[in-house]
């Protein structure tokens, strides 16, 4: 169901912000436990072990309950096997529900500048130019899950017995709703 009242951060505590690959979940997730000042759960980090070695179902579940068990947070995505466990502890799913030109042009920036920087992630992985041109890549990662993930966005709103989902489907309209959130330099 659509959020039909205007976030509250006293009574939307536990929060998951979901969309595609280079949506920006993790800068916005980050961005907005700042502003409330609550945790944030970076999941990609609980999930990835050095060598790009991924947790099985059972271990993912394992590595989200003591965070989604917390009283407040901030989880930057959701992913397949931790799905129940995490929703049912949700006061508000974020939707970041943007056309593929905008998450597609975010992650070619990012992964152009994590390849350039060798920027530690997940789990302490670096990405590479043999992983970002193979099958396996993040980037071939978009272009099979773009689509899926956006359905489960729409059944996301259109659930009833779910949280309340509030859906951005334009990166401007965003970016004004979280700077109303974050104390302005003179605070």
């Amino acid at each position: 169901m659509l959020l039909d009242a205007p976030f509250d951060p006293a009574r939307h505590r536990r929060v998951v912000v979901v969309g595609v690959t280079g949506s920006g979940k993790s800068t916005f997730a980050a961005r907005l436990a700042a502003a409330t000042g609550v945790p944030r759960v970076a999941t990609d980090d609980l999930m990835w072990r050095p060598g790009w070695v991924q947790l099985g179902p059972a271990a993912q579940v394992g590595a989200v309950r003591p965070h989604v068990e917390g009283p407040a947070w901030v989880m930057d995505s959701l992913w397949s096997a931790t799905r129940d466990l995490v929703l049912e502890r949700t006061d508000l799913v974020v939707a970041l529900d943007y056309r593929r030109r905008v998450s597609l042009g975010r992650l070619l920036r990012r992964t152009a500048r994590r390849l350039v920087d060798r920027e530690e992630i997940c789990g302490g992985n670096v990405e590479s130019w043999r992983q970002t041109f193979s099958r396996d890549s993040i980037l071939a990662w978009h272009h099979r899950s773009f689509h899926k993930r956006q359905q489960q966005v729409a059944m996301m709103c259109a659930a009833p017995d779910g949280p309340p989902v509030l859906r951005f489907t334009d990166p401007q309209a965003t970016e004004t709703w979280l700077s109303a959130l974050e104390p302005s330099p003179s605070d």
